[in-house]
C-alpha cells in the first residue's frame, strides 16, 4: 500500500459477505471473509486537509482482493448519487491504482448502461445520472482512489431492491442479464477516458488535482463544468 499512498492509514471499513448478499447473482453463497475494504477521507498534509474541506471534497482508497462468489466476479455493491441543489447529480472521479477495474454504470432511467475498463494508472468519471459498480475481473488485487463530494450520502436501495446491477459478471467474463430489469439497453463497452479539460489524465495521479489546489468544484457543481 505504501507504493500508492505514502501517508497514514485508518483503520477501514470493511463490506462483508453478509451486506453484499442482497445483491449477488446468487445470494446464497456463502463466505466468512470481508469483500473489500475501504480507507475514507484521506489527506497527506494539513493543507491538503484543509483545501479538501474548503471545497467538500473527500479522498478515499477502496481495496478489493480477488474472489468469486456463486461464480460472480466479486463487486462493490452498487449505488447512485442524488442531486445537487441545482438538480444535477454528483460525479465521481476514479483512478485505478492496481489491478484491472471493470466499472459497469447505468442512467437512473435505465436508458443506457455502460461497462467501462480502467487499468493501473488510468481514470474514469463518473457522470452525472449514473449508479455504478466496480468489478475485479482478474486475479489480483484492485487497488483505486475515488474523489467525490462530501456533501450527501449514496443510495444503495435501488441496487439493493433489484438484487445488484442490470448485468452481472459472472467466471470468464460473461455478462448475465439480471432478470429483475424487465428492459434495459444492451450495454455498451468502453476504455477509460481522460477528461483533460478538468485536469482529468491518465498517469497523473487524482491526488495531484488536491495537492495542486486545482479546481475540482465540477464535483459538487457539475452544472458549472463540462461534465454534462
Amino acid at each position: 500500500m505504501k507504493r500508492y499512498w505514502p501517508g497514514d492509514l485508518p483503520k477501514p471499513s470493511f463490506r462483508t459477505h453478509h451486506e453484499m448478499q442482497c445483491v449477488l447473482a446468487d445470494p446464497n453463497t456463502i463466505s466468512d471473509l470481508p469483500l473489500y475494504s475501504m480507507y475514507r477521507d484521506l489527506a497527506l498534509k494539513r493543507e491538503d486537509r484543509a483545501y479538501l474541506l474548503e471545497q467538500n471534497v473527500r479522498f478515499d482508497i477502496t481495496v478489493i482482493p480477488p474472489c468469486m462468489l456463486g461464480g460472480e466476479y466479486v463487486k462493490t455493491k452498487g449505488h447512485y448519487h442524488p442531486h445537487n441543489p441545482s438538480g444535477i447529480g454528483y460525479p465521481e472521479l476514479y483512478q485505478v491504482f492496481a489491478g484491472e477495474a471493470h466499472y459497469l454504470l447505468q442512467h437512473k432511467s435505465l436508458s443506457d448502461v455502460v461497462v467501462v475498463t480502467a487499468k493501473a494508472g488510468e481514470c474514469l468519471l463518473i457522470p452525472p445520472g449514473y449508479g455504478h459498480v466496480t468489478i475485479n475481473p482478474r486475479e489480483e488485487v484492485l487497488m483505486m482512489s475515488n474523489l467525490v463530494s462530501a456533501g450527501f450520502t449514496s443510495d444503495y436501495a435501488p441496487y439493493e431492491q433489484m438484487q445488484g446491477g442490470a448485468y452481472y459478471e459472472m467466471d470468464g467474463g460473461v455478462w448475465v442479464q439480471n432478470p429483475r430489469y424487465p428492459m434495459i439497453p444492451l450495454r455498451r463497452e468502453l476504455a477509460a477516458y481522460e477528461v483533460p479539460e478538468l485536469g482529468i489524465q491518465h498517469g497523473r495521479s487524482i491526488y495531484e488535482m488536491v495537492s495542486e489546489r486545482e479546481d475540482i468544484s465540477f464535483l459538487n457543481s457539475p452544472e458549472m463544468s463540462l461534465v454534462l
